[in-house]
């Protein structure tokens, strides 16, 4: 049977039919859980502790192995899927990630949970581009493209905030292994009316994949973004110079070793062409900038401002909200607007809201904090979910995934390079700060804390007396409010600059994926479509990167 409703078989702007929008639920189910469990493990860490009692660094292994894997082995799972078929890839991940979270909950010691966490990670990396290609595959009309990946984004926030909540509605009645469980269900309904809904798509042009290449994007992937945690934890040591060198040495051999191969795991000339490689940066940038903030905004508001976890929670609700608000109208203006006129409208409002985190006293305020966050939510998303438009939709139809790949896994590097910078800069104007704030006569080891973080310099003051408590406090408050502000500044500049370039570069981008040819013509004998690259043309027509 044929594929009509192919991008590559059908006119660009046909509309979907009710089949695509049923599908299009189908892949938000994926990507709710990947989204879910980055989050819902956090509540269980203290009835895991006690349950299987693993030590301080098998419990870190724990909590970042599944982000660890999903990061690493993007590229190579988004290359896959475009050669054995991404509805296929999307059903093996599924059912991997189902019978991982079954080896996770059922886990009765630490080694166990963290292979299956592991395995959880490799499973989720061929979800995440195996649904943003499918909906490549699915929606030819630009418009419904658009929106569907606004609501695909949608998915993954909406899952953010949803893990802790879910996760702390059934750690009241289950045990901690029960919050895996949550997946099967899902992913076993994901099995069911995939065949059924969701189109297959693989391109027959790709020779052998090369092995060597997958385990060295792997490593080197692993070996940056350890690295990088580990820099943003202990600051600058042995351990996460030698990774970061062995990542950087490994991704050198990697783009060297594709553009030798006759059949790349990545196709690099894919960077060439600016409506990729400039989406990407802009995307990096973004994500650098706004995943920072929203783990120092999660600090103030509690040590700061003084609110209670569950607050804290409610505080960044609007924030969330305005995330939401900004992806899913984001295709409305996109409908008015050039791309490259909404992506710098929002990347200049995206600027004042950290600009008005960057005023004096405004990191003390929670009004101001809350008023910030929301402005900057609203203008990162639209931002984001363009650059992820653009890079799907401008890739030739048979390296979508390759390109999906490349996006999300920039974004994950964005994000970690973020946390550790940012926190870095942070980190170090605290320290400069509260380096003499610290009587002599106080225990070695609570001065020590006290000097590091505001969390450990709260955790520190609570044995002490009040009396001194109530001097050291303000200050290393204060000092952290310092360095808060000091980053809002920085990420003001940082939006201001992607404006300019976005203003400059990407203007006159048009989001039409504009590629097609008779079916008939590329019929595989199993009667899934097949592409042949030589026909096609990227979808953006701007221009390239020499």
């Amino acid at each position: 049977m044929s594929a009509p409703n192919h991008p590559d078989t059908a006119p660009h702007d046909t509309k979907a039919t009710s089949k695509e929008w049923i599908g299009l639920l189908v892949l938000t189910l994926p990507c709710l859980l990947i989204a879910m469990d980055m989050t819902v493990l956090h509540l269980a860490v203290p009835h895991l502790t006690a349950s299987l009692n693993p030590t301080s660094d098998q419990l870190l292994w724990i909590v970042d192995i599944y982000g660890f894997f999903i990061a690493g082995s993007l590229i190579t799972m988004g290359t896959l899927g475009d050669r054995i078929g991404r509805r296929k890839l999307l059903m093996i991940g599924g059912g991997c990630f189902g019978a991982a979270s079954v080896l996770a909950a059922f886990s009765d010691t630490p080694e166990m949970l963290i292979f299956a966490r592991g395995v959880l990670g490799v499973a989720g990396a061929t979800l995440m581009p195996s649904t943003l290609s499918l909906i490549r595959t699915m929606f030819h009309n630009d418009k419904e493209r658009s929106f569907a990946i606004a609501a695909w984004m949608t998915t993954f926030m909406v899952g953010t905030a949803a893990g802790p909540l879910l996760g702390g509605v059934v750690l009241s009645y289950f045990w901690w292994g029960a919050v895996f469980l949550l997946n099967v269900p899902v992913m076993a309904l994901l099995l069911i009316v995939a065949p059924i809904l969701l189109p297959e798509h693989k391109a027959e042009s790709f020779g052998r994949l090369d092995l060597f290449s997958a385990a060295l994007s792997l490593c080197s992937v692993l070996a940056i973004i350890y690295g990088v945690k580990v820099f943003a934890a202990y600051g600058f040591g042995i351990d996460a110079l030698a990774s970061l060198v062995f990542g950087l040495f490994g991704a050198w051999v990697f783009f060297r070793r594709q553009r030798k191969l006759a059949d790349p795991l990545l196709d690099l000339d894919l960077l060439k062409q600016k409506t990729i490689a400039l989406p990407i940066v802009i995307q990096t940038a973004v994500i650098f900038a706004g995943m920072a903030y929203f783990m120092f905004l999660s600090q103030a508001l509690q040590l700061v401002i003084g609110l209670t976890p569950i607050q804290a929670g409610l505080s960044m609700l609007p924030a969330t909200v305005a995330g939401i608000v900004g992806s899913m109208g984001a295709p409305v203006l996109i409908g008015r607007y050039k791309p490259g006129q909404v992506m710098t409208a929002a990347l200049i409002l995206t600027a004042l809201g950290f600009g008005m985190l960057s005023w004096p006293g405004s990191v003390v305020s929670l009004y101001m904090l809350v008023a910030g966050a929301t402005i900057f939510s609203l203008g990162i998303t639209p931002v984001a979910m363009i650059c992820t438009d653009m890079v799907v939709a401008s890739a030739p139809s048979d390296r979508a995934g390759s390109a999906a790949a490349m996006s999300e896994t920039s974004a994950e590097l964005g994000g970690a390079l973020g946390i550790a910078i940012l926190g870095s800069v942070g980190t170090a104007i605290y320290r400069g700060v509260m380096l003499n704030a610290v009587p002599s006569n106080i225990d070695a080891t609570a001065a020590d804390a006290i000097r590091s973080t505001l969390g450990g310099a709260v955790n520190a003051l609570t044995d002490l007396p009040v009396a001194l408590s109530s001097d050291i406090l303000p200050m290393a408050r204060a000092a952290f409010t310092d360095g808060l502000q000091v980053i809002s500044i920085i990420c003001t500049i940082l939006m201001v600059l992607s404006a300019i370039g976005t203003l400059m570069s990407l203007r006159d981008a048009h989001c039409d994926a504009s590629d097609s040819h008779d079916a008939s013509d590329d019929a595989g004998a199993d009667g899934d479509a097949v592409i042949d690259p030589a026909l096609k043309q990227p979808a953006y027509v701007s221009g390239t990167i020499d």
